[in-house]
């Protein structure tokens, strides 16, 4: 699969990949902007050329559906959203249950442009005391661009600025969307 990931990504697609994921067991990746259902081609293929284990999160159902298997085996963990937990606890729990886990969220919750991101992932890290990895999706300039890790300081609005800087001028597919 790496090999056949690595001929799509590079040679079909023509695609570049900036950064690399840092050799670290736990962090909270952000994936901006998330304008499409091809973005989840794109982060597969770079999960796969990097040989890097990104998780994501869902609704417990899912991993109970026919197809539980494939969201288990592509990196996700079911959340029960029926408990009094809420998900920042909850998923802040799956980091402190886990040697490795690697979370990739998309902050603004839809594949819409928004005003305002969603700030979970914020919380998250916070909680499970991970730094977060900026990933951009850039279709413009045709590349993956993928920061260092940033641990939360106390000033969510100076780590909010640092984090929307990385994403400035990066088009989406959909570039309408686009920050």
């Amino acid at each position: 699969m790496h090999a056949l990931a690595k001929f799509i990504y590079f040679k079909m697609m023509k695609w570049k990949l900036k950064g690399a994921f840092p050799e670290l067991d736990k962090y909270v990746v952000i994936i901006v902007p998330h304008t499409s259902w091809i973005d989840f081609i794109v982060g597969a293929l770079v999960r796969s050329i990097t040989k890097e284990e990104i998780n994501f999160i869902g609704k417990k159902s899912l991993f109970t559906s026919p197809l539980g298997w494939y969201f288990r085996w592509m990196g996700g963990a079911p959340i029960d959203r029926s408990k009094s937990e809420n998900t920042v606890e909850a998923t802040a729990k799956i980091f402190e249950e886990r040697k490795k886990f690697r979370l990739a969220l998309s902050p603004e919750g839809t594949r819409k442009k928004v005003v305002q991101w969603k700030t979970g992932f914020y919380y998250i890290a916070r909680a499970a005391e991970v730094p977060i990895v900026l990933v951009a999706f850039d279709y413009g300039k045709k590349e993956v661009k993928i920061s260092k890790p940033y641990k939360t300081t106390q000033s969510k609005f100076a780590d909010f600025e640092k984090y929307t800087a990385f994403f400035k001028g990066v088009k989406g597919k959909v570039e309408a969307y686009s920050y």
